[in-house]
């Protein structure tokens, strides 16, 4: 990665809407900390930033474009110059600019955060590794919710979590941790002589 200090950062779906009774049991509640820990990595060092937000258009969803819960979380909130891209499906590439913006920045590799892990987090890194990019997924900085089957069947979110990570870094995503991310890739400012 040290050939690519511009890689862009990529938070996902980061919305209110993630904090109703619908998502709670999440996997790993610590998740938003340490997407603001990338996020400050990344604006100190003047790279590229890239906020993608879901506005459903079902009522009964808690992502609902005209809902109370549709706004992005103030913790990881945008700021001037940093792109907002919205979504209306699961996964970030379809029906959105974000392949073209990417194309346009020259860049193959992003560095993907969010939520939820096994839902448009696993969608747009399906379509992301279709596409040709290389994508890496901070395990950390992402999250699950139990899972009920169509035959009643509950997989606690511990369970979704890690076999969704396992499956997805098998084929699709480099998995590291936050810590991997960050130390991979270069300071803005060269430390000083040893």
């Amino acid at each position: 990665m040290k050939d690519t200090p511009s890689i862009p950062l990529i938070i996902l779906d980061v919305q209110d809407a993630i904090d109703q009774p619908v998502w709670n049991g999440k996997s790993h509640p610590g998740y938003l900390s340490v997407i603001q820990r990338l996020l400050r990595h990344w604006r100190s060092n003047g790279w590229p930033v890239l906020h993608v937000k879901h506005d459903e258009e079902n009522p009964t969803s808690s992502y609902h474009v005209h809902g109370p819960w549709n706004g992005i979380k103030k913790e990881v909130a945008p700021i001037e110059g940093e792109i907002v891209i919205i979504k209306h499906e699961n996964c970030a590439f379809i029906g959105t600019q974000l392949d073209a913006i990417l194309k346009s920045m020259q860049v193959k590799r992003i560095v993907l955060t969010g939520v939820v892990v096994h839902n448009s987090m696993d969608a747009t890194i399906r379509a992301g590794k279709a596409l040709g990019y290389e994508i890496i997924l901070p395990a950390d900085a992402t999250t699950a919710v139990p899972v009920i089957g169509p035959q009643g069947t509950c997989w606690d979110a511990s369970t979704v979590y890690e076999l969704t990570l396992a499956i997805l870094g098998t084929e699709y995503a480099q998995v590291m941790s936050s810590d991997d991310v960050i130390t991979a890739l270069p300071m803005k400012v060269a430390a000083g002589p040893h």
